[in-house]
């Protein structure tokens, strides 16, 4: 019941006019939202290889929609102002350090396809792969709205952290096609 509400809450806002906010606060709900990539990828990788439980797999794909709707609702960055290079540069290091949590957890779902398929009630990679378009969707209108406000002079690292996460979002994807 707690994530449901969690779910409302984030979803609310998600389709509330965007607002102004401080970089202090992009950078707590960053923080969240890297947490709960790194709970998305080890509920993933606990997920058992045979055996598993259809609730297992729910809190799995409950977490991936909740990122998906954390991801969207962030998007209230495009109204962010006097975001310094000082600023960008925190926020480049902050996604840079999740990189691999983020990567993991994309991979743990591949890993896991065929545990998914192997619940007796079926369909869960259909819901799988439902909400990795969803997430891949958000991540990159959060990545163009970060990006944007990516100092000049990390630029290249900026593209290099985009190349590799989208590529992570591509595999995941082509597992589940």
């Amino acid at each position: 019941m707690k994530f449901f509400t969690i779910l409302v809450t984030v979803t609310a806002l998600a389709v509330a006019s965007p607002v102004k906010c401080t970089v202090a606060q992009v950078e707590t709900d960053l923080k969240d939202i890297f947490t709960q990539m790194t709970n998305l990828g080890n509920s993933i990788k606990a997920f058992p290889d045979s055996g598993g439980s259809f609730s297992s797999a729910l809190v799995c794909n409950d977490l991936l929609r909740y990122l998906n709707d954390a991801e969207s609702e962030i998007t209230y960055l495009y109204g962010t102002t006097n975001v310094t290079d000082s600023d960008g540069q925190i926020i480049q290091d902050l996604v840079k350090n999740s990189e691999p949590a983020i990567i993991n957890a994309l991979n743990n779902i591949v890993t896991k396809k065929a545990a998914f398929d192997a619940l007796p009630l079926g369909g869960v990679s259909f819901i799988v792969k439902k909400n990795l378009g969803q997430l891949s969707t958000a991540t990159e209108a959060l990545e163009t709205s970060l990006f944007s406000r990516t100092p000049v002079s990390r630029f290249l690292q900026a593209q290099a952290i985009q190349s590799s996460v989208d590529a992570a979002f591509a595999k995941a994807q082509a597992a589940y096609a």
